[in-house]
């Protein structure tokens, strides 16, 4: 069983015994979806984070003004 996944050279092992189309493109699309599933929340947090500083920035603005006025 362990000499038939055994490969005698590199160019044997990248060509997958004749299969290395469905082997490597399988391969390409798992990194392609841990990639995504890595950056793509990271990337929705930052926007979220500056949302937030945006809104409260924008709330201690309102604030300011609305104190001037009552002064």
């Amino acid at each position: 069983m362990i000499e038939a996944i055994q490969f005698s050279s590199f160019s044997e092992f990248l060509d997958m015994g004749g299969y290395a189309f469905n082997v490597w493109s399988v391969y390409g699309l798992f990194a392609v979806f841990i990639i995504a599933n890595l950056w793509l929340p990271l990337n929705k947090r930052k926007q979220i984070l500056r949302e937030q500083k945006r809104r409260l920035l924008v709330n201690e603005e309102r604030n300011i003004t609305t104190d001037d006025k009552q002064q």
